[in-house]
C-alpha cells in the first residue's frame, strides 16, 4: 500500500471541554483520491475539514500530511486549496484579480502570474471572463471562480466545505458532474464535505459516513450503498424499507427474521445477531420485486396493499402497507408496464442476499 497523503491518528475535538464533537479519529486520505465527508449536521465531518484545514485546532491526536506532523502548522503554511459554500470572492476585485490572489500572497513573479490565471479560468470554461466583477456572474459562475481560485496555485490538497449548497437542483447536478470530471483530469486530492448523500454518492471514490463525531462506515461508494455496515448507514445512505423482529436461527453470516406476524424471511446477519435478538432489517426499494398475481413459492415474499403510487418520471414508487411494520417503498420501473393502484394486493418478494439484518 502507498503510504496516504493525509493521516489522522486518533484526533478529537472539544469546545466545551465535556462533549467531544470528533471522537478518536482515525482517517486515512489516499493520494489523488475524491473523498467525501458525509454526515447531518452536528456529525462532526465539517470539523474534521477545519482541522485538516488548520482553522480549528485538535484537542487531542495528530494530523499527519506526508508522514510530517501539521497539528500546528497554521493554515496559510499548510499550502491547500480552499473552497467554500458562500464563495468568499473578494466583490471589488475583478474575476481574474480573485483567482491572481493566492499567487500574489505567494510573490509569483507577474510574468507567470496572467498565465497560471488564464489556465485556471479556462479550467472552470470562464475563459474571456476575467475582466468582469463578482456581482456580474451567476451563483454557478461565481462556485467556478472559488474553485479556480482554489486550484490555481497547484495545490496537492482541494478541501470544500458544501461548495455547492446554494445552487439549485439542476445547476448542482451539472456542477457535480464538472467537478468529478475534473478532478479525473487533474489528479489533485478532493476532500468534500456534504450532507447530500446523492451528491457524495455521485461524485466520490470514497465516502467516509460521520455520526455522533465518528465513522460509521467508510467505502467505495458502491460498497458504502449496496453493503451498509450499520442501521445508521443503512438509513442515512439511500433510501430503505425497514422491517422490525426478531432473529430465530442465526449463524455469522445468515439468519432468519421472524415478523411478528410469524412470517419468516431469510437475510443477511450484518452484525451477528444471535438468536432470539431484537434486529431491524433493511433492503433497498428498488432490490424489492413487487408481484401482483400471487406467486408460486412464498419464500421470502409477505402479501401486502397498495397505500400510494407515485409518479417519478423513470419510475413508479409504490407505498405498501405489510401488517405489523412500518409503510414498505417498492421502485417499479415503468418498463414492467404494470399500472398498480391504491388498494391493490401486492406480493413483495425480498432476495435473501439484498436482506440485510441488523442487530
Amino acid at each position: 500500500m502507498t503510504p496516504p497523503l493525509v493521516r489522522f491518528t486518533g484526533v478529537q475535538k472539544t469546545y466545551d471541554g465535556l462533549s467531544l464533537v470528533v471522537r478518536a479519529l482515525d482517517l486515512d486520505i489516499q493520494r489523488g483520491e475524491f473523498l467525501s465527508l458525509l454526515g447531518p449536521s452536528g456529525s462532526g465531518k465539517t470539523t474534521t475539514l477545519m482541522m485538516l484545514a488548520g482553522f480549528e485546532s485538535p484537542t487531542a491526536g495528530e494530523i499527519l500530511l506526508d508522514g510530517k506532523p501539521i497539528t500546528r502548522t497554521p493554515p496559510h503554511k499548510r499550502n491547500f486549496g480552499m473552497v467554500f459554500q458562500n464563495y468568499a470572492l473578494f466583490p471589488h476585485m475583478t474575476v481574474a484579480d480573485n483567482v491572481a490572489y493566492p499567487l500574489t500572497v505567494r510573490k509569483v513573479p507577474k510574468a507567470d502570474l496572467a498565465q497560471r490565471v488564464t489556465k485556471a479560468l479556462d479550467m472552470v470554461q470562464l475563459g474571456g471572463k476575467g475582466e468582469r466583477y463578482p456581482g456580474q456572474l451567476s451563483g454557478g459562475q461565481q462556485q467556478r471562480v472559488a474553485l479556480a481560485r482554489a486550484l490555481v496555485f497547484e495545490p496537492q490538497l482541494v478541501l470544500m466545505d458544501e461548495p455547492l449548497g446554494a445552487l439549485d437542483k439542476q445547476l448542482r447536478e451539472h456542477m457535480q458532474i464538472e467537478l468529478k470530471e475534473l478532478h479525473r483530469q487533474l489528479g489533485v486530492t478532493f476532500v468534500y464535505v456534504t450532507h447530500d448523500q446523492g451528491e457524495a454518492l455521485t461524485m466520490s471514490d470514497r465516502v467516509a459516513v460521520f455520526n455522533d463525531g465518528l465513522i460509521q462506515q467508510i467505502d467505495a461508494v458502491e460498497r458504502l450503498y449496496e453493503t451498509p455496515g450499520n442501521r445508521f448507514v443503512a438509513g442515512f445512505v439511500g433510501d430503505s424499507t425497514l422491517l422490525e423482529g426478531t432473529t430465530a436461527h442465526a449463524d455469522r453470516d445468515a439468519c432468519e427474521l421472524v415478523l411478528p406476524t410469524g412470517e419468516r424471511l431469510s437475510g443477511i446477519n450484518v452484525n451477528h445477531a444471535r438468536p432470539g435478538a431484537q434486529v431491524v432489517a433493511s433492503v433497498r426499494p428498488e432490490r424489492i420485486e413487487a408481484l401482483f398475481t400471487p406467486p408460486e413459492s412464498q419464500a421470502n415474499t409477505l402479501k401486502a396493499a397498495v397505500s400510494d403510487v407515485i409518479y417519478f418520471g423513470d419510475h413508479l414508487r409504490l407505498r405498501c402497507a405489510v401488517a405489523g411494520q412500518a409503510q414498505a417503498t417498492v421502485k417499479l420501473p415503468l418498463s414492467r408496464g404494470e399500472q398498480p393502484v391504491a388498494g391493490q394486493t401486492v406480493w413483495l418478494h425480498f432476495p435473501t442476499p439484498y436482506l440485510r439484518i441488523y442487530a
